[in-house]
């Protein structure tokens, strides 16, 4: 399986957007990049340790990973009802899952490295530009929430394919379920 390495590139309030932020990972060679939608508590979080990395290292996340006596690595490895599924894996072979954004931020406080499966990097990427002002988010990671909510808000702006791409992506993920 060949995997790509992830970079933390920043993190984005989202203007309108109720306390939601994006995440943007890079490949190593910033050509390539990964929005990833995150709350305000995880924004906050990973903008602390952004602007005073020394200030956090007494804090309770950098103190565990200090003590963690193993090697582990992070691999995305899919996407299920709008969240990437990432695995935390040890060297002898345990695993466990967690959420995307707690992998960015332990990746960030940690040396453990992030990857992503090629395949899926090649679906979910977008060129990367770092002066760029608008991110891209793909539908297929937004909750169906915010689905629905953009779907009322394409429809009322006459945005007709985009409500169309909107309505087969809510209709997809009631498939999944079913």
């Amino acid at each position: 399986m060949k995997r790509t390495l992830l970079r933390f590139e920043n993190v984005q309030q989202v203007v309108g957007g109720d306390g939601m932020a994006v995440i943007i990972l890079t490949d190593g060679e910033r050509k390539r990049a990964l929005s990833v939608v995150c709350d305000e508590p995880m924004s906050q979080q990973l903008q602390m340790r952004m602007a005073n990395p020394k200030a956090c290292r007494t804090m309770l996340p950098e103190t565990l990973v200090s003590l963690l006596p193993e090697s582990y690595e992070m691999l995305i490895c899919g996407l299920f009802e709008g969240q990437y599924q990432v695995m935390l894996m040890n060297n002898i072979g345990d695993s466990v899952r967690l959420r995307m954004s707690d992998a960015v931020l332990l990746s960030l406080i940690s040396d453990i490295p992030l990857y992503i499966e090629d395949n899926l990097m090649e679906r979910q990427c977008f060129p990367f530009d770092e002066r760029a002002q608008k991110i891209a988010i793909p539908i297929n990671t937004m909750d169906l929430s915010r689905l629905q909510s953009a779907l009322a808000d394409a429809v009322e702006n006459e945005n007709y394919e985009l409500a169309s791409q909107l309505r087969d992506e809510i209709n997809k993920r009631h498939h999944e379920r079913d």
